[in-house]
Parts: C-alpha cells; structure tokens; sequence
C-alpha cells in the first residue's frame, strides 16, 4: 500500500519531523495535537475546556483534510498534565462525538510540548 501525507493550513503546522497525518489504504493516523492555534502557532488562552476545544478542532481540520471527519475516529489517545480534567475530557467530548464513541484511552503524563495541559491523536477509518 500507498502512504499519503495528509496536510492542511487549517491546522497546526508540523513543529519537528512528522506529518499531521498518514493515510495507508482507508485508515488514517492523525499525530497528536496540541491546542496551538493555527494561524499564530501560539498555546490557545483559557481554560481547560478551551484548550481541549482548540484540539478537537485540529483533529477535525487534519480528518477533513483526509476526507474524513471526526465521526471516522476509531481509537482517540488523550494525555493530560492533570487528570483531574478528565470529566472536562468528557463534557467537552460529547459536544463533538455522538454514539458509537470511539474507543479511548487517557494517559497521565508529565509534561506537552510547549507546555499544553491536553494532547491527543487518533487512527480514523474512512469509508465505513
């Protein structure tokens, strides 16, 4: 199989040697992304819930860019500096996702590039 690079200005450029995402036959995989915004390439301000906003719209630019939505995610990895923001995880997640949920994991990590408080990437399947 083909890998295609999949790029798009409506999401965060690449800041080190990775592609946004890689599609291989109908499957994508979607690096993880931080809340920077895309047209300054700065940390979001706010709260938690905004921060979290600003990553599912770059998951959302990066899947649309593939041909696909967040509705294709099949597996969605979120990593919080603090998991006591993982019920915010959720409210914030039910207003972009709707049943079936992809399957999920949440990871308590140190530290995020550039200091951001949530990352997360995902594999989406086009074509279901």
């Amino acid at each position: 199989m083909t890998r295609q690079v999949i790029h798009t200005d409506q999401a965060p450029a690449a800041i080190g040697t990775y592609s946004q995402a890689i599609r291989t036959g109908d499957t994508v995989y979607l690096s993880g992304q931080i809340p920077l915004d895309p047209a300054t390439m700065e940390l979001v301000p706010g709260p938690i819930d905004t921060q979290i906003r600003r990553v599912l719209d770059n998951l959302q630019a990066v899947a649309s860019a593939a041909g696909g939505d967040l509705s294709d995610i099949v597996k969605l990895n979120v990593y919080l500096t603090d998991l006591t923001h993982f019920p915010l995880v959720n409210a914030v997640m039910s207003d972009y996702f709707t049943q079936p949920y992809p399957a999920r994991a949440a990871i308590g990590v140190a530290s995020l590039p550039r200091g951001a408080a949530v990352e997360m990437d995902a594999i989406l399947v086009l074509g279901q």
